[in-house]
């Protein structure tokens, strides 16, 4: 039995599975994401959220493969691609695969160095670079991203806490194409990571348990610390902000698409980007990067992080 206390009641195996796909067909349902016909292009890294998410597509017959970024983080970027790979291959699946240092001559924890980036900030910003080409490249309708609600309700909260109105704005389970951009969307954004968890543990999916080592302590990670304690003490209380910031707030706040302004195309890759004049974030990021000699992952831990690295895995 899976103890859910947002419902407040515990589901054997059979009704676990049969509320996730309810919820998934929901949100694809409510949020107009996609048809039958649709071609999906599911990110996936070798998590619990993207490989249920890309399960769940295939389970409910939609056409779905996978894209996988190499990031370049040590042995956790191996172990993603690991399973990933298993995961494809033991379901006859496709899985079209980008490794940012034999593509584009660098990864992560070199761009964190290079760059004086967040590693969370080169990391994004490589990975929407990438699944926007792809999606459009391979001719995909639709890219279909792992966030849960979780992930949801903490973005949410620190956007809140900032009030950045133009995150807000755009924080919706579909994002639109347009002016060289691909539709995106979130079909597990009625679905807590618990409830991801105990899809891939009753589906008997293989995943990466643990957080990649480049993100411990970043502030998305304290926004969801902070909603879990507030969960723990009144159940449902995520979903009742993230669901309630759906049905009431973000129709009020939401800018079309008519309302920006069209993007011009980067001169190095033809990418949608604010200047025709010069070269777009990732070609940018990419020619520092690159020119960098290679950083072991260890190197652009900052203190805090480093120790809890070692704290979980050892000296090595």
């Amino acid at each position: 039995m899976v103890d859910l206390p947002r419902h407040n009641a515990n589901f054997c195996a059979t009704h676990l599975q049969q509320l996730c796909v309810r919820q998934v067909q929901r949100a694809i349902s409510d949020f107009s994401m996609f048809d039958d016909s649709a071609r999906i292009l599911v990110a996936v890294s070798g998590g619990k959220d993207s490989l249920a998410l890309w399960d769940m597509l295939v389970e409910l017959g939609y056409r779905a493969d996978g894209l996988y970024i190499g990031l370049g983080i040590g042995e956790y970027s191996e172990e993603s691609h690991r399973i990933t790979s298993a995961f494809a291959t033991e379901r006859g699946l496709t899985l079209h695969t980008v490794d940012l240092r034999d593509e584009h001559g660098f990864d992560i924890p070199t761009a964190a160095r290079a760059t004086r980036r967040v590693p969370c900030s080169a990391c994004g910003l490589s990975k929407r670079h990438i699944f926007d080409r792809e999606t459009t490249r391979l001719g995909y309708d639709v890219l279909a991203t792992g966030h849960n609600l979780d992930d949801e309700a903490a973005v949410l909260l620190g956007n809140t806490i900032r009030w950045d109105v133009d995150y807000l704005t755009r924080q919706y389970p579909v994002l639109e194409a347009g002016h060289g951009f691909p539709r995106k969307v979130k079909p597990l954004a009625r679905l807590t990571e618990r409830e991801m968890a105990a899809w891939c543990v009753i589906r008997g999916i293989d995943y990466v348990v643990e957080e990649c080592p480049m993100a411990i302590g970043n502030r998305h990670s304290g926004y969801k610390e902070t909603l879990n304690e507030m969960d723990e003490r009144s159940p449902g209380t995520k979903a009742s902000f993230y669901l309630g910031f759906l049905d009431r707030m973000a129709p009020l706040i939401r800018s079309t698409p008519a309302s920006q302004g069209a993007p011009e195309a980067c001169p190095s890759c033809g990418a949608p980007s604010s200047s025709s004049e010069t070269p777009c974030a990732f070609c940018r990021l990419e020619s520092t990067a690159s020119a960098h000699e290679p950083v072991p992952v260890r190197m652009v831990l900052n203190r805090t992080a480093r120790r809890a690295f070692d704290a979980q895995w050892g000296e090595e």
